[in-house]
């Protein structure tokens, strides 16, 4: 089923790269807006888009992105770099492209936008359903925290019935063998410890059947022959397995054990105890549920400051923490340098090998450059092949220093699917603070891009510190 995308531009370099995507991407279906149309909320809304392909800063002037039903990409034109830049950190849209474009960055860019949408609807509904899930029956419903309410469930069971270990046990509904210990009664010292199924047959019958086990004598019963020297030195007799379904799944254990010769679990202690797994179903999915959405919390963060191609910060992270640390430098009169990055020559090898080896020598530079500086200095894609670092509390000549050894690196690395005599280089423009003709973090990145443009302008692969060398 086609994709609606709607497209707001008058660029024509952006129109005709578009109209090259869109004819080889049939699974999408462009829509183009009129120049005059100023309200792409109401267009959006009637249209009902995928997503919204918008110039910047043309089409930003009259966007609100929080307003807009879908996910909003702007395209910026190497005419329009700066502006376009600054207007699309401040509408705050989802994603960008920055000229030359490419048709595989908007393809990647279109379904990342698009999956991170349907993501945060996803984890939206799964908050709903945390919620809902905190409200427990009974025992359960007496506290709102997870762990507390597996905790309370274990008590009580030890309460009830005369039993020497009871524990509840997660298990992995991607991997079926591994399991783990999320609460337990005696054996506290357990929780958190990953169990070996093959050493817990009774567990694994138990989730095979979908149903409780009763093993009444360790010693006796065939499906626990393989492990009686394990159990002999622990004193265990008896056994109890319950399943904990939810929703037709497996998702953890209650796990029972007596120790008394001659003792096993009656009738009434296994029917009470299903009922307690079958309650305690609601608290131990709460507890995954919730540890998931906070996994996947942190991934949605992560996402949102880091480049996709290079794995180090974007540009919209970096801007953030230009300011704060523009700022700090200046309180505490600190001193701050800025490096531009600009690979030479790079539209040579995205020309002679093919842009897939380009974006491998962009990843390699990026990671060959980020292993080689600080934890406190931010590096980031300023877009294209350039890149940008801000390093706090160094001095000049150092900061010098390092940008010379980063060259030196670059020009002697051997980058993969290159050929051997074929080595890439880098020119670096380099600003610091304080400095009478800098003010504002605005013109830390204009002079350090001057620096950048006459360092290639005088012939590439070196390094101009501004104002000095220009």
């Amino acid at each position: 089923m086609e994709k609606n995308i709607l497209i707001y531009a008058q660029d024509i370099t952006i129109l005709n790269f578009l109209r090259s995507f869109f004819e080889s991407h049939k699974k999408y279906s462009p829509v183009i807006l009129k120049r005059e149309i100023t309200h792409l909320k109401s267009a959006c809304l009637k249209k009902k888009p995928a997503a919204l392909l918008v110039e910047s800063p043309f089409g930003l002037k009259h966007l609100e992105a929080s307003e807009i039903p879908c996910p909003v990409i702007a395209l910026i034109s190497s005419d329009s770099l700066t502006s376009g830049i600054r207007s699309v950190l401040k509408a705050d849209v989802d994603s960008y492209l920055i000229s030359p474009f490419y048709q595989e960055d908007l393809d990647y860019k279109l379904k990342v936008a698009m999956a991170r949408r349907n993501w945060i609807k996803h984890l939206d509904t799964k908050k709903k359903d945390l919620e809902s899930l905190l409200e427990f029956t009974c025992l359960i419903s007496a506290t709102l925290d997870p762990g507390e309410a597996l905790h309370l469930i274990v008590q009580k069971i030890a309460k009830i019935i005369r039993v020497t270990h009871c524990s509840i046990i997660s298990i992995d509904t991607g991997d079926q063998n591994s399991a783990y210990v999320v609460s337990s009664y005696k054996d506290s010292g357990t929780t958190n410890t990953r169990l070996d199924l093959g050493k817990h047959p009774e567990i694994k019958q138990a989730i095979l059947l979908k149903k409780p086990l009763l093993v009444k004598d360790v010693f006796k019963d065939p499906l626990m022959k393989d492990v009686v020297d394990i159990l002999k030195p622990l004193g265990i007799r008896s056994i109890a397995v319950f399943p904990v379904i939810f929703r037709d799944e497996i998702i953890g254990i209650l796990l029972l054990r007596a120790s008394k010769a001659g003792r096993t679990f009656t009738a009434r202690e296994m029917n009470l105890c299903s009922s307690i797994a079958n309650a305690s179903a609601n608290a131990l999915y709460n507890a995954f549920l919730h540890e998931k959405v906070e996994r996947e919390k942190i991934q949605l963060e992560r996402l949102a400051i880091t480049d996709y191609m290079t794995g180090i910060y974007n540009i919209r992270y970096f801007y953030s923490r230009l300011e704060d640390e523009f700022s700090r430098s200046v309180r505490y009169n600190t001193p701050m340098v800025c490096i531009m990055f600009d690979i030479d020559y790079f539209k040579r090898i995205n020309d002679t090998y093919g842009h897939r080896i380009g974006d491998i020598v962009l990843r390699e530079f990026a990671q060959l450059i980020r292993g080689r500086t600080r934890r406190s200095d931010i590096f980031a894609r300023y877009g294209g092949e350039e890149f940008i670092m801000i390093l706090p509390e160094i001095q000049r000549e150092e900061a010098i220093m390092k940008a010379e050894e980063l060259r030196k690196v670059v020009e002697g690395y051997r980058f993969m699917g290159l050929e051997d005599n074929d080595r890439i280089t880098v020119s670096m423009g380099i600003a610091c603070i304080p400095d009478e003709q800098i003010k504002t973090p605005d013109d830390l990145i204009s002079v350090t891009d001057q620096a950048l443009f006459a360092a290639k302008h005088k012939g590439r692969n070196q390094i101009i510190v501004f104002p000095d060398n220009l």
